[in-house]
């Protein structure tokens, strides 16, 4: 049985009859509560609280006063709300501990290099791996943790994950939290790396488990969601919300290896991203 301070929420929107990220926790093993986010915005509340128990429904507007958005458009079609309104829902239920998950993961696996490729292996007992995660938290100063997603694992055999790196020093798409050190993302797209370098240049850490992975439905080809603001405005502004955050780190390039895969995607320079722990020898006489 999962521990009783944990919950996982399903951030939706729109999305009341596709669904599905709910089906692979429980066929992955995880028997823990799962609390349904939506918020006051959606035309699908009804279809929500009619389909499902635990939904609970935020206050967009409100929520939006709370961070920085990153622009005044007035455009709150993005999970960013939600992902901050978290923090206050977990403590109104009575819960410690919590992960974030989008409504449409397929899978969660073991995923690690053998024989220079990548191999998965679908995770079973999920209690023990979410438990195991908290347990590593609960024991650092990270603010969250994360899985791996699929495009972590690009490159083949000269990819670093392949390669058995540990950790990485990011947090996207699912993460694990604390109501004790709560934290605001920031950005209205793109929100998971905007947080991640803006906290991580000032020490923050935020952290990835890289061997265990979730697979997600390809970006834009699912309806609802993020997908209308995708396709409305395109890969080059969501990433270039990170640029205008990160100017001296962060700048837009080509991401994939043929015609059919290349897009535009944020390029991280980690040198100037994050503070190094330097040498004795290079301190000032």
């Amino acid at each position: 049985m999962m521990r009783g301070d944990f919950v996982a929420f399903i951030l939706t929107h729109g999305r009341a009859g596709s669904v599905i990220t709910d089906k692979t926790l429980r066929k992955c093993g995880y028997t823990g509560p799962i609390v349904y986010v939506i918020d006051n915005e959606d035309r699908q509340v009804d279809k929500y609280k009619q389909k499902f128990h635990d939904v609970i429904m935020f206050d967009k507007l409100s929520i939006s006063k709370t961070f920085d958005e990153a622009d005044n458009f007035e455009d709150r079609r993005s999970i960013v709300y939600a992902r901050n309104a978290c923090f206050d829902i977990a403590k109104e239920l009575g819960y410690k501990y919590f992960i974030e998950l989008d409504d449409d993961y397929d899978t969660f696996s073991f995923t690690y290099g053998r024989d220079g490729t990548v191999k998965q292996r679908t995770i079973k007992q999920l209690d023990r791996v979410f438990e195991a995660m908290v347990r590593f938290y609960e024991s650092t100063s990270i603010l969250t943790v994360a899985m791996a997603q699929r495009g972590d694992f690009v490159g083949g055999k000269e990819n670093d994950i392949i390669r058995g790196e540990k950790l990485k020093r990011k947090a996207m798409n699912s993460f694990i939290c604390s109501t004790d050190k709560s934290f605001h993302f920031v950005g209205r797209i793109n929100e998971d790396v905007n947080t991640y370098t803006t906290l991580g240049s000032r020490g923050y850490l935020f952290l990835q488990v890289p061997h265990v992975a979730l697979n997600q439905k390809q970006t834009q080809s699912n309806k609802g969601g993020m997908t209308d603001i995708y396709i409305n405005q395109g890969t080059y502004v969501k990433s270039f919300y990170t640029v205008m955050m990160m100017p001296s780190s962060v700048k837009v390039g080509l991401m994939g290896n043929s015609m059919e895969t290349k897009r535009l995607h944020h390029i991280i320079n980690w040198n100037n991203t994050v503070p190094k722990i330097m040498k004795e020898s290079f301190k000032k006489k």
